[in-house]
């Protein structure tokens, strides 16, 4: 949603939003020109708006979009008003169930080392600028596609990337078929003459590209397993291996893309190094699927070979942690030292009956040293007790768990 502000403040309109609390990007976002609400409430919307934006996280009767309706001025959500914005350019879609938002940062770098000037919205802060929007002059518009209510179908990409498929947004979608559905949609929506990403020995991405009219490439034949990057793991090497073939669409070179990959230092938030505790290094991460946090440990273990690794869990949402409540106990079961933080409910109520605690005992199962702990400050002294040398700490979680690894640092 910031993203977009700061793409509608780049084009001279005047932008104004609310969130339930203040944050250091609602601050950002004041000291560049957005007129901040402290709280939502129905005032907030005025008849002189033209236009009310809104997050999947809202729900139909909040004040401020009911206020809206009854004022007519228009409301959609944000994947329509990003749609809006960003279908008049040569559109490059990033979508996939992980690793879109390093792929979209990646491309965005890419683009920027060779003075194409791409206009960007990326689902995290990138690391070298401290946001999550670049303003870009050129014909080029790349864009992260979340799949979450198929809201990606209103993106209309020259070029999509597809990074990999699986089961995810359990509390929307109803199987991987319901999934590969949407997908198989979005890829049919690729613009005449236009190329589509992927992965194409991927058994979950098969069906979506069947009938598929647009070109494929397969990013595998881009794949370089020794390319030095910055961020550690076979994942990582993976998203390089996309954002590179989608580049070499715009004549851009492997060799042009190697240069701008080795420099890249990330996204907030995607095993983000954030200081040290007890000389234990503390690295943030996103994770919050099994694969996701599979992926994260591996990625410390090349990084950090034989180091003790701590790892504390915030699960997010009820219906995830229910859906994929035994493959969560697995992926985290692959730490050596296990905290596991009650479920950030986001946007749900606990209708599953779900609960940390039990996950904490399944994952007891594959490894001993896992328990469930009740607050961050008992994660905090629990962490602080077990730290050393010889250990990694890795905070873990989509919710407010990053505030852990804030206080771990501080």
């Amino acid at each position: 949603m910031s993203a977009l502000a700061r793409h509608f403040l780049s084009e001279k309109k005047v932008v104004s939003g609310s969130d339930r609390t203040l944050t250091p990007i609602t601050k950002t976002l004041a000291s560049e020109g957005v007129q901040i609400f402290a709280e939502q409430s129905a005032e907030n919307i005025s008849k002189d708006i033209e236009l009310v934006v809104y997050t999947e996280a809202m729900k139909e009767e909040h004040p401020e979009m009911k206020a809206a309706r009854a004022l007519k001025v228009p409301v959609v959500n944000y994947f329509e008003a990003l749609g809006l914005a960003m279908n008049p350019y040569y559109l490059i879609a990033v979508a996939g169930t992980h690793g879109k938002t390093t792929v979209t940062a990646m491309l965005t770098d890419i683009f920027e080392s060779v003075d194409k000037d791409p206009t960007a919205v990326i689902g995290s802060l990138r690391a070298k600028t401290q946001s999550n929007y670049r303003a870009g002059k050129s014909k080029y518009a790349i864009v992260e596609a979340c799949e979450y209510k198929r809201d990606f179908l209103h993106l209309k990409p020259d070029i999509l990337v597809i990074t990999n498929l699986e089961y995810e947004h359990v509390d929307y979608y109803s199987s991987l078929e319901d999934v590969q559905d949407a997908f198989k949609t979005l890829v049919s929506q690729v613009n005449e003459g236009g190329v589509v990403i992927t992965d194409t020995y991927n058994i979950n991405i098969k069906p979506v590209l069947e009938g598929a009219k647009a070109k494929i490439v397969n990013y595998h034949d881009f794949l370089e397993l020794d390319l030095p990057l910055k961020q550690p793991g076979m994942h990582n090497r993976l998203n390089a291996a996309a954002a590179t073939a989608a580049a070499a669409q715009e004549k851009i070179s492997i060799q042009e893309a190697d240069s701008a990959l080795g420099d890249f230092t990330g996204t907030w938030r995607r095993f983000e190094h954030k200081g040290e505790v007890n000389g234990a290094p503390v690295y943030d991460d996103y994770a919050h699927h099994p694969t996701e946090i599979r992926a994260a440990i591996d990625g410390v273990k090349e990084l950090y070979p034989g180091k003790n690794i701590i790892l504390a869990f915030q699960p997010h949402t009820y219906s995830r942690t229910a859906a994929l409540f035994g493959e969560f106990a697995k992926s985290v079961g692959q730490a050596n030292e296990i905290l596991i933080l009650p479920v950030f409910a986001a946007r749900e109520e606990n209708q599953t009956g779900v609960s940390s605690r039990e996950l904490a005992v399944k994952t007891l199962e594959t490894n001993t040293n896992a328990r469930y702990v009740e607050s961050f400050a008992a994660a905090e002294k629990a962490i602080c007790k077990s730290a050393d040398a010889e250990s990694v700490v890795m905070i873990v979680g989509a919710g407010d768990v990053t505030q852990l690894a804030d206080s771990l640092t501080k």
